[in-house]
């Protein structure tokens, strides 16, 4: 395929098949998920890390490339416990005009996640803090997949802050994505079921036996546990298995008080709940006490994950996310159905998964290499943190790094991925729309945004309340090996932004057009760069490299292979 079509103006997207069943064809790769054993270069390295993190940065890139292709997987992985709970979102708005708000009593620069608000509008801003404080979590990652991954749960469990409509329980709900991102994955769906945030967004708090509410019963199983099979368009289960399950679910409320979910069981249906032949025509006891809810809970995700559905369902969710959008008849055995099984095998736990995806031949197929469009926060914390933006320090300037992270998050917003806020349930129709999926992130309007957000970035950079982020291409420049040689800079500056090649042609067509100024000796950006390292307060040579350096990246950062990961 030609991985730069996606940006040719006019172009026909390919139709739906005729039988929406069917796998794609023809096979792209016959690879599976054998342990790779290829080469393990920087090249591979970079394609794990644009995968797994937000950016390859150039010390990422050295540091994974020290450890063996099992070992950089291994430490991906391997979280430690305390970064699961990153310091919570901090009060970075103003006060409440009711001076009796409890939220007065929180000092400036303190966390809120604890305390409730009567004021709407400080509600308001903090939601705005929370999704700022995300960004900032993306922006100063660990070397690991955790924000990737939070990501990913965010995606797949999706709920909207506008419609949970308190800040406290948006952080909750955030804070089970993190615990449970690498975990097991039937705890981790039993935990989403009783989060506050997803009982509200839900309307699980709602579901009474005299009024039972369908909603979480049905997304439960179309979305959340067992899909719709292979084609994204089928399912097994019946009407009635949705009313059953929401039976199961009734008498969950949330105190508002406490900010927590509580059980009532005088709310709860008791009676036995029939489920279909595709669950085996299991039948839940129906139970009584304080203890019902969290019984029958239990049996209803042991029902759910008793068939294989939830599995494929789940793995190829993974698939598309780290892999590639299209999943054909090899893909689906040769990756999905072993996937599948290991994760039954374990219990449903997700890191076995994800570590035989990322060992695989398949993950490391030269076909599946730089043929996955980046969304809107690749584009935005990868750009920052491959190039080294200088954010303000939290703990020292709150105020100015909460700032920048707005300033990500507003343009998320224009670039169509606003975290905290899917445009629905089913998650971005990125990672579920036939036949577009990733290339819906790109289209007439999102495009020109993302070549001006780099252009600013590269120029005057963004400013708000007297602070800036902006990318100084000396820091990206004097990262790579061998700088002073401009074949050097153009060709390692490819290999660390980009995951497709570019013609030697338009490699030294660069170097004539911006790096020499139309010398013709290579020598001439190799003195200049030697004349400002010597004396960096030069402010001629200073302004020479800048320049040019400024010029090459704002080239490169509008080619086609920079939307590619």
């Amino acid at each position: 395929m030609d991985r730069r079509d996606f940006l040719t103006a006019g172009k026909t997207k390919k139709a739906a098949p005729v039988n929406p069943i069917a796998f794609a064809s023809p096979t792209r790769t016959l690879s599976g998920i054998n342990p790779y054993t290829g080469p393990w270069t920087v090249n591979e390295v970079i394609h794990l890390l644009k995968r797994t993190m937000f950016g390859a940065k150039k010390a990422d890139v050295d540091f994974f490339a020290a450890m063996s292709m099992n070992q950089a997987v291994d430490a991906l992985l391997n979280v430690p416990l305390a970064q699961f709970t990153p310091a919570p979102p901090i009060k970075n708005y103003a006060n409440s005009v009711d001076p009796a708000d409890p939220d007065n009593a929180i000092a400036a620069g303190q966390t809120w996640v604890n305390i409730n608000t009567n004021d709407g509008s400080v509600d308001s801003n903090r939601t705005n803090a929370y999704r700022n404080w995300w960004i900032g979590q993306m922006v100063n990652q660990n070397r690991n997949i955790l924000e990737k991954m939070t990501l990913f749960w965010h995606n797949h469990f999706a709920t909207e802050t506008d419609s949970i409509g308190r800040a406290i329980w948006c952080y909750q709900n955030n804070t089970v994505l993190r615990k449970n991102a690498l975990g097991n994955f039937k705890q981790f769906v039993k935990e989403m079921t009783t989060n506050t945030g997803m009982l509200r967004y839900q309307n699980g708090y709602l579901n009474t036996n005299t009024a039972p509410d369908e909603n979480y019963g049905r997304e439960l199983q179309e979305l959340f546990v067992v899909g719709k099979g292979a084609d994204n368009a089928t399912q097994g289960y019946a009407e009635a298995d949705v009313k059953a399950a929401a039976k199961v679910l009734t008498g969950w409320q949330i105190n508002g008080n406490t900010n927590t979910a509580v059980f009532t069981s005088s709310r709860h249906d008791a009676t036995n709940k029939q489920f279909s032949a595709f669950y085996n025509n299991t039948v839940i006891t129906g139970r009584t006490g304080a203890t019902a809810g969290d019984l029958e809970l239990n049996d209803l995700l042991t029902m759910l994950l008793s068939i294989n559905d939830p599995s494929l369902h789940i793995c190829r969710k993974l698939y598309r996310w780290f892999v590639y959008y299209e999943i054909d008849a090899a893909t689906e055995a040769n990756v999905i159905a072993p996937l599948a099984q290991i994760f039954r095998t374990n219990n449903y736990e997700i890191k076995p998964v994800l570590e035989a995806l990322l060992k695989s031949e398949h993950f490391f197929d030269v076909l599946n290499q730089g043929c996955l469009i980046k969304s809107p926060v690749d584009i935005l914390v990868g750009t920052c943190r491959e190039f080294g933006v200088v954010f303000p320090d939290a703990t020292t300037d709150y105020v100015g790094a909460y700032n920048m992270w707005l300033i990500l998050n507003q343009l998320s917003f224009t670039f169509q991925q606003y975290i905290g806020d899917p445009p629905n349930v089913a998650g971005w129709p990125a990672y579920y729309q036939q036949p577009q999926f990733y290339e819906i992130w790109i289209n007439s309007d999102t495009f020109p945004k993302r070549n001006q957000f780099t252009d600013v970035m590269l120029t005057s950079g963004f400013t708000r309340s007297g602070k800036k982020i902006v990318i100084d291409p000396t820091i990206f420049a004097k990262s790579l090996p061998n700088p002073g040689d401009p074949n050097a800079l153009i060709s390692d500056s490819v290999t660390y932004l980009f995951r497709l090649p570019l013609l030697q042609a338009s490699k030294d067509q660069l170097k004539r057009d911006v790096l020499l100024g139309g010398q013709t000796s290579d020598f001439y950006w190799t003195n200049a760069w030697t004349a400002w390292i010597a004396n960096p307060n030069d402010t001629v040579n200073a302004n020479i490299v800048k320049t040019k350096l400024k010029d090459l990246y704002m080239y490169l950062l509008k080619l086609a292979e920079y939307q590619l990961a």
